[in-house]
């Protein structure tokens, strides 16, 4: 008779009231703790629930908030000996519960109670939180509990895995600036077009629709950036490599990435980049790669500390940029932006 009035109050919808079973008692020397473990290559997060210094826990009701287009949940366990009601999901909230069997004593003392594995949908940040937690002594006395721990997963994708940009890129993802190659690949070394680069600035200074104006003969009508670079040609940011010319598909160079950013820099700031100055000069040993048109950008955004050179000695102005490094110098631009 005890299992069956402690299950109907833990399956009734997995919501319903523990005031059937009698008085609320207080425990206030109990305490309840989340752990967490993830593989974040893999997606797969493990919580784990911890009761510390429990006095009789017969049964229980976890209840958790996540976002179910992000997360979804793969199963949940306890050690503890009797009968498990399996996960219900439901409106972004999984609820989980567990019961003795039989006239035995509830749990003492510190143990983990259950655990419940999440996966990742898709690459990016999401959060979990525990909400609340109901629970029932072996003379079938309960307490409900509100709880707000919260514990953050990320999954990241799978050529991120140790590269040196990873936390500035996923930052950037879950601002939904920058998107993966695919759903499991970023290509952080893969060059960037002068096109992608416009359109990565475009989107992180959110800029409005341009007056219409497309001076260059090769953005073609139709193409999927040819909005893109009406918005940056109209607020500032870029200037072709000849006057009807902006060679989007071509490779971008670490000194032509430096001068939109410093145009973008100047757009937001509301200032000329001819008008900043720079506390010192460029100080690398391949100074003389530079191009003239570009010396006074460099140095701008070296002084700013939105570039960095390829090596200590070496700015690499020539060479392509990575999709690595324009997240980067993006993320950067972002916060010099936000912190004033």
């Amino acid at each position: 008779m005890r299992r069956k009035i402690v299950l109907a109050t833990l399956v009734c919808n997995l919501g319903c009231s523990l005031a059937l079973l009698g008085p609320a008692y207080a425990e206030d020397a109990s305490q309840f703790v989340m752990k967490t473990s993830d593989a974040e290559s893999t997606g797969e997060f493990t919580v784990t629930l911890q009761g510390e210094n429990l006095q009789d826990l017969y049964a229980y009701e976890a209840k958790f908030s996540f976002d179910a287009n992000k997360l979804e949940v793969v199963k949940a366990d306890t050690k503890i000996e009797g009968f498990s009601v399996s996960p219900i999901v439901k409106n972004n909230e999984v609820t989980f519960a567990h019961t003795k069997v039989g006239k035995v004593d509830g749990e003492k003392g510190n143990i983990d109670i259950g655990t419940i594995t999440f996966k990742a949908k898709k690459v990016g940040t999401s959060q979990v939180t525990w909400t609340s937690m109901k629970i029932v002594d072996h003379n079938l006395k309960n307490q409900s509990i509100a709880l707000t721990k919260s514990a953050d997963f990320t999954k990241i994708f799978s050529d991120l895995n140790g590269h040196w940009a990873k936390s500035d890129i996923m930052l950037m993802v879950d601002k939904q600036i920058v998107e993966g190659m695919d759903d499991d690949h970023f290509a952080p070394d893969t060059n960037v077009t002068r096109a992608q680069f416009a359109t990565l600035l475009a989107k992180a200074l959110n800029l409005k629709e341009g007056a219409g104006l497309n001076p260059f003969a090769d953005v073609a009508a139709g193409s999927w950036y040819e909005d893109t670079v009406k918005k940056a040609y109209a607020a500032g940011l870029i200037n072709g490599v000849a006057d009807d010319t902006f060679a989007p598909e071509k490779n971008i160079t670490r000194e032509e990435m430096t001068a939109m950013l410093m145009r973008a820099k100047a757009q937001v700031t509301g200032t000329k980049v001819e008008d900043m100055t720079a506390s010192t000069s460029i100080q690398f040993q391949d100074e003389s790669s530079v191009s003239d048109w570009a010396k006074h950008v460099v140095e701008l955004a070296v002084d700013a500390g939105l570039m960095n050179g390829r090596t200590e000695q070496e700015f690499a102005p020539q060479e392509h940029a990575t999709r690595a490094e324009s997240v980067v110098v993006l993320k950067r631009l972002l916060a010099g932006i936000n912190a004033k």
